[in-house]
């Protein structure tokens, strides 16, 4: 009888037991003032991003971040009069007018790096190129504050920008406008086109690092 009695004092004890690691407790006794601590640790682990919209995208400054696959093209079709006469605004982009949302948004304890790539001129396949010089990106204000700025096309490589961080944070956004400056007359062709071949080397590829 003893012995099953023994036995389930421990039984009970081992129960609890696990009980005993999830807070702590402190019992003071005596017959003046008590006091009595316990102890709470606290940890909140943030992970390291980079978030980069161009065009068509999910997110903006205030969040709702997502990947999305949609590529935008900015294109110009001058007529016959036109050609040559000055600078055009584009068509396309998911604010029109050749106008295409811009966002970065980042913490890696850091400045951004924005870079843009391209693989050469814009080809017509047929020998005639037309310089990615003659493209221009001119950034405004797209929500407040100062618009995020533009990395500057070149033929066939990476030219970048850095973005400062403030308190290591970088969140800045704009408004992209593309024009063609449409100062000479090329040779009649479709130059550029981009798609998953990169036709025409007429994609440009947009990335931001951080350290």
């Amino acid at each position: 009888m003893r012995t099953s009695t023994v036995i389930k004092a421990l039984l009970a004890a081992t129960a609890v037991a696990p009980m005993l690691c999830l807070a702590e407790s402190n019992v003071q006794t005596g017959a003046g003032a008590l006091t009595a601590t316990a102890h709470v640790d606290f940890q909140i682990t943030i992970p390291k991003f980079v978030f980069l919209r161009i065009g068509t995208g999910t997110g903006t400054l205030a969040g709702a971040w997502a990947n999305l696959a949609t590529v935008d093209q900015i294109t110009w079709a001058p007529t016959p009069a036109q050609v040559g006469t000055g600078v055009l605004a584009g068509a396309g982009g998911d604010l029109g007018t050749g106008t295409e949302t811009a966002v970065v948004y980042a913490n890696g304890n850091g400045n951004v790096t924005l870079s843009c790539t391209t693989t050469g001129a814009l080809n017509d396949g047929a020998g005639d190129t037309i310089s990615y010089s003659t493209i221009t990106t001119t950034a405004a204000v797209l929500t407040s504050g100062t618009a995020l700025p533009v990395c500057p096309l070149a033929d066939g490589t990476t030219n970048s920008v850095v973005v400062p961080a403030v308190a290591k944070i970088v969140a800045r956004d704009a408004k992209w406008a593309y024009t063609y400056s449409n100062a000479t007359v090329p040779p009649a062709g479709t130059y550029g086109g981009g798609g998953a071949g990169n036709t025409g080397a007429g994609r440009v590829t947009y990335t931001a690092a951080i350290p």
